[in-house]
């Protein structure tokens, strides 16, 4: 599996990562009726092409190159990447039930910013 977006996205679905990549992999986009709905981005791993645009993109450090890089605390959103599909409605909800189970689980950080979040894992 590609790259992952994790929880700093939550919350932010800052669009800079959709508007550069090549592929159009990440969803849902502003203009998809999906945004509204979602908690946070996804990059669909079957359309990723790994070219890495994304990552300097993120204006707030929440996309990994791989699982192997995806910290353990935030490795449950690596599923919630893998099954999201744009206009399934099942696995839109499996995937925000993953995010949101990830909400509860790491409320300390979650109350942190979502610009200084990615730093601030180092001290939980």
């Amino acid at each position: 599996m590609p790259f992952i977006i994790t929880d700093p996205c939550i919350e932010t679905k800052d669009t800079a990562c959709v508007d550069v990549c090549p592929v159009d992999c990440i969803h849902p986009r502003k203009d998809e009726p999906e945004f509204a709905q979602t908690t946070m981005l996804y990059i669909h791993p079957e359309e990723c092409i790994d070219c890495g645009a994304c990552v300097p993109a993120c204006p707030v450090a929440a996309i990994y190159e791989s699982i192997d890089a995806t910290p353990a605390h935030q490795q449950d959103l690596v599923e919630a990447n893998a099954i999201y599909r744009n206009g399934d409605a099942d696995t839109m909800a499996r995937a925000e039930e993953i995010v949101q189970a990830h909400i509860a689980a790491h409320s300390e950080i979650m109350a942190v910013p979502a610009a200084e979040r990615q730093a601030a894992h180092a001290r939980f």
